[in-house]
């Protein structure tokens, strides 16, 4: 049967980052985490705002892929979440969402000078984060009879694998085991010499 291709490996982070700089009297929060969808991004957005209420802007920028999205939030067009639309690319992460909180402190910084503030906030927040490699993993549903399950079971801890919830049928256990794409022809090897060709897989 045909597979679809899986999505490129990409580098995100790790967890979420905060960087804190004043600039002119002004504070600038810069925070950044991981953001799989731009609903995921939103969120944060939205959490931050019930955070600090009282900021003068909540500026922002997310890449998931080949989506992207930037708001200002108030400060002049192009001063702030395009430049941390640009910081997120130039650290070369993807499924991040970064927003830099900023409370005026009375100077203004000019149209440089926010670009600068609000750029330079966000490519430090990213470069001091921890990263993490993602390789996606194909998906394989796996069927095997009842007496052949202690050889599924077996197998499964000795591959690195992740795995779905199991369905009980009415000859034996259905569930899906998510590997790498290299992995996936020698896994089956392997599955059927486990459970000596009983088992089952969407890859037959």
């Amino acid at each position: 049967m045909a597979v679809p291709d899986l999505p490129a490996p990409f580098t995100t982070l790790a967890g979420p980052h905060r960087f804190d700089a004043v600039i002119e009297n002004s504070e600038f929060l810069a925070f950044a985490d991981r953001a799989d969808t731009p609903g995921d991004a939103l969120a944060q957005l939205a959490a931050l705002r019930a955070r600090y209420p009282v900021a003068t802007h909540h500026c922002w920028a997310y890449r998931i892929g080949a989506a992207y999205r930037f708001g200002d939030d108030g400060e002049p067009g192009g001063t702030a979440g395009a430049p941390i639309l640009r910081a997120i690319e130039g650290q070369g992460v993807d499924h991040v969402m970064v927003i830099v909180v900023r409370f005026y402190g009375g100077v203004k910084l000019g149209t440089g000078g926010l670009v600068r503030a609000y750029g330079g906030s966000a490519a430090e927040c990213l470069r001091t984060a921890a990263r993490l490699q993602v390789r996606p993993r194909r998906t394989v549903r796996v069927a095997v009879p009842f007496d052949a399950v202690g050889g599924l079971y077996h197998l499964l801890g000795t591959w690195d694998v992740t795995r779905g919830e199991e369905a009980y049928t009415a000859g034996g256990v259905e569930l899906d085991v998510h590997l790498y794409p290299e992995d996936t022809d020698a896994f089956a090897a392997a599955l059927r010499d486990a459970t000596r060709g009983a088992a089952v897989t969407d890859l037959d």
